[in-house]
């Protein structure tokens, strides 16, 4: 699957348009992973812990995003996006969105 942020893919005609296509994921903070990052603010640095889970999180929405595309036959998706937003104080959602096309 050929992934794109742009509304083509360079050097390749668009055969047929199937729409949009999405995956998403809500994905909670651990307790254990809140104590160490409470440390980690105290003496700076990145919060591994919270890193990893939203670049699991991202990579779960993108499988589904491709998923759904695959299932409609299409063989790329142009105009991806990743967005993210805060159900609660302790969960994000992480949506991966674009348009599923079929390439000549």
């Amino acid at each position: 699957m050929i992934i794109v942020t742009t509304d083509s893919v360079p050097g390749r005609d668009i055969a047929r348009t199937f729409g949009l296509v999405r995956g998403s994921t809500v994905r909670a903070k651990h307790i254990g992973s809140d104590i160490v990052a409470s440390l980690r603010n105290l003496v700076g640095g990145e919060v591994k812990e919270y890193a990893s889970l939203l670049a699991g999180a991202r990579e779960q929405a993108i499988d589904r995003m491709i998923a759904e595309a695959r299932a409609l036959g299409a063989d790329a998706i142009v105009g991806a996006r990743l967005e993210t937003s805060t159900i609660t104080q302790a969960a994000s959602e992480i949506l991966a969105y674009g348009t599923a096309v079929k390439l000549a």
